[in-house]
Parts: C-alpha cells; structure tokens; sequence
C-alpha cells in the first residue's frame, strides 16, 4: 500500500520533482516554491518550517529504485479529486520558472497529467494561463 502524505505536502511535493527534472534544482525555483507555499489559500494553515523537510523526503524517494512510480502514487493518494488541477497548475508554474520548457519538464508534466488524470481541456487551459503569466514583454 502507498504510504500517505498530506494535501500540502503533494502539492509541494509535485513542484519539488518538477524543480528537479533537470536533475538540479535552481534559486529561481527554490525561492517559487516558498512564494507558493506563503501565499497560497491551498496551503493556509500549513507551517512554512516544514517545507525543507518536506522537499528533502521527496528528493529522497525519488532517488530510490522506482522512485518517480512511487513519488506519483503518493502525490496521487494524498490529493483529493478537485486538487488535482491545482496540482497541474503548480507543476506547470515551476517548469515556467526559469523560462524554458526543459525536454525532461515536459515529460514530467505528461506523468503528472496522466497521474493525476487532468483532462486535455483543463490541461491546455492551465498551460495557457501559465505561459501568459510568465511571458516577457
């Protein structure tokens, strides 16, 4: 049986593998997922103190065997159905962070997708509101 995590937590932990795709996480990125985590109304009650923590057991799991299969189960279970967008959305955030859609990003995203079961239309409409947000002019 997946172990289960906290609501907050997989939303912390998909924007943590995300970060990690390219297989190192940068300022930019770090600093993101704390602006998140302080502001956003889904993690409102959630103590900021234990975000390092949080990251690190992800980062962990994902460096063990089959780490990423279990990362995903775990992420899926400890999210409610009507989580899963916002789930989506803080994944695509993170991977617009610095900019450019790495390759191993985009894969990430289509697993998170797929995990998640975000449909096509919902996906397109995230995506698109992400690369409007983080467009330079």
């Amino acid at each position: 049986m997946t172990e289960r995590i906290s609501a907050q937590d997989a939303l912390i932990w998909v924007m943590v593998c995300v970060a990690a795709a390219d297989g190192k996480m940068t300022d930019a990125e770090l600093h993101t997922i704390g602006e998140i985590v302080k502001t956003l109304p889904a993690f409102k009650g959630y103590d900021v103190n234990r975000l390092p923590d949080s990251a690190r057991a992800c980062g962990a799991m994902l460096h063990a065997p089959k780490g990423l299969e279990e990362v995903t189960k775990m992420i899926g279970a400890g999210l409610p159905p009507e989580a899963h967008d916002t789930a989506y959305a803080l994944a695509c955030e993170l991977a617009a962070v610095d900019s450019k859609l790495e390759i191993y990003e985009a894969r990430l995203l289509q697993i998170v997708r797929g995990g998640l079961k975000v449909d096509r239309l919902t996906a397109v409409a995230i995506e698109r509101a992400v690369q409007a947000r983080y467009r330079r002019i």
